[in-house]
């Protein structure tokens, strides 16, 4: 690397040229390597200096290039070191000393991020006056700063999950609540997908409120959950509207036969004693139910009155019992469908 570059009044030496172009090849005229840039010796290794350029590069633009005279006739370069990993050039070559030998100026290109990382490059292997160094803090930068951003908004997401989910959750028995419950009731209307609607009220919870405490009190309600929850579908949706009332949605039924199954097996399980401190809590369970398919069109508000007025119907019937109501079985309007008592009840 002893070649000097001669310029009207100056000459300028492998030192001070590879300060301005870390990235020069000097090439002869039969293209064989005489000197490069400090960054580029740096990437390809002290071997390449003597040796043919295409035994270190594959060239793509010009393809095979016969002389260096070749390169300077091409308005573009494009190339990549042979060895691992393959590091892509762009460059531009100019003749030099009457046209025989010329002096190629390299560059990284867009991938400039992808070379830095392969070879641990530092703002010491660039020009002084080259801006890649500070596009890459930049661009560091920037990746930096979306991805705290992209944290935050995950963290804002999960925050607002969370909110919703205790918006819709009832805090005691880990159930839906009566807002849930009415988005639920007006998805299925909105689909058109038949369902039926049953409404679960404990009968003598008020005794075990007065007799044992509120704590027994809350520990019904959620024993009371959690059987009602192992005893539907895990499509089905369980909520507790409000004190000891329970709605619960059942997608896909038509016929009463499988709502009649069910509230008799509900009934069943509540009716058992739920021990609270080793003493017994008795309790029963009176239920309303319609079903979609019989209303021409259903409304939220006639649905939720309807199955109000079979809950209230089952009570006035003894209690422990199960009405299913028809849209013209309202009070004054005929009887019901059905009045099932619970075994031993009524």
């Amino acid at each position: 690397m002893d070649c000097d570059f001669c310029l009207p009044g100056f000459t300028l030496g492998p030192g001070p040229l590879g300060h301005l172009m870390p990235m020069y090849l000097h090439l002869d005229s039969r293209c064989q390597i005489r000197a490069a840039g400090p960054t580029l010796l740096k990437l390809m290794g002290s071997s390449a200096i003597g040796a043919p350029l295409e035994s270190v590069f594959a060239l793509r633009r010009p393809a095979r290039p016969r002389r260096a005279h070749d390169l300077a006739q091409s308005m573009r370069l494009r190339m990549n070191l042979l060895k691992p990993p393959c590091t892509g050039f762009k460059g531009v070559a100019v003749p030099l000393r009457g046209g025989e030998e010329v002096l190629v100026n390299l560059s990284f290109g867009y991938a400039v991020r992808e070379a830095v990382r392969d070879h641990g490059l530092s703002d010491t292997d660039f020009a002084p006056t080259d801006l890649v160094i500070e596009l890459l803090y930049l661009a560091e930068a920037k990746a930096a700063v979306m991805g705290e951003l992209e944290k935050m908004n995950l963290r804002l997401r999960g925050a607002m999950h969370q909110a919703e989910e205790q918006a819709l959750t009832d805090t005691l028995t880990g159930l839906r609540n009566r807002r849930a419950m009415e988005r639920q009731l007006g998805i299925l209307i909105a689909s058109g997908r038949p369902f039926a609607l049953m409404h679960l009220d404990l009968d003598f919870f008020k005794a075990v409120n007065d007799t044992l405490g509120h704590g027994a009190g809350d520990h019904v309600l959620i024993e009371v959950g959690r059987m009602l929850r192992a005893s539907v579908r895990d499509s089905d949706l369980v909520t507790r509207v409000g004190g000891d009332e329970f709605i619960i949605l059942l997608a896909g039924i038509t016929q009463p036969g499988p709502v009649e199954e069910l509230g008799a097996r509900i009934r069943e399980n509540v009716s058992q004693p739920i021990v609270f401190e080793g003493r017994p809590c008795h309790i029963a369970a009176s239920v309303g139910v319609v079903l979609s398919c019989d209303y021409p069109q259903p409304e939220a508000d006639r649905l939720l009155s309807d199955v109000d007025h079979a809950l209230y119907a089952a009570k006035r019937a003894g209690r422990g019992r199960m009405v299913i109501m028809r849209p013209d079985d309202r009070p004054g309007n005929g009887s019901m469908l059905a009045t099932l008592p619970q075994r031993g009840v009524g």
